[in-house]
């Protein structure tokens, strides 16, 4: 599954991991929320509710350009910059392409659709 993204004339994608988080994810779109700059390493966006949280694994390979699910406070957290894996983030994909619409600075309209 492919996840499209749109905010400030920017899209980019992400290829999803497959398990129960992303499915409940998906199954939400399309979706239109706010992404916001958090912190100097992420981009999050808040969801209406939250979503169903067995997808939760160890994430071994976290990298810039991985979309998670902050179980904390049940929002979608866009990394563009280093992070370390923590218990409460269920990794939901990766980003295909560059990470440049993520340096976007400033609160936007986000749309979030399924890619065939």
């Amino acid at each position: 599954m492919r996840l499209r993204c749109r905010f400030a004339d920017r899209d980019f994608s992400y290829r999803l991991v497959d398990h129960a988080t992303t499915r409940d994810l998906t199954s939400l779109l399309p979706l239109r929320l706010e992404i916001e700059d958090f912190s100097t390493n992420e981009k999050l966006a808040h969801l209406a509710r939250r979503l169903d949280e067995t997808g939760r694994q160890p994430i071994t390979a976290e990298a810039p350009g991985d979309l998670c699910y902050f179980r904390g406070w049940g929002n979608l957290a866009f990394f563009h910059g280093p992070y370390r894996y923590r218990d409460d983030l269920i990794l939901l994909g990766k980003i295909e392409g560059p990470l440049d619409p993520l340096f976007t600075r400033g609160s936007h309209a986000l749309q979030l659709d399924l890619l065939s």
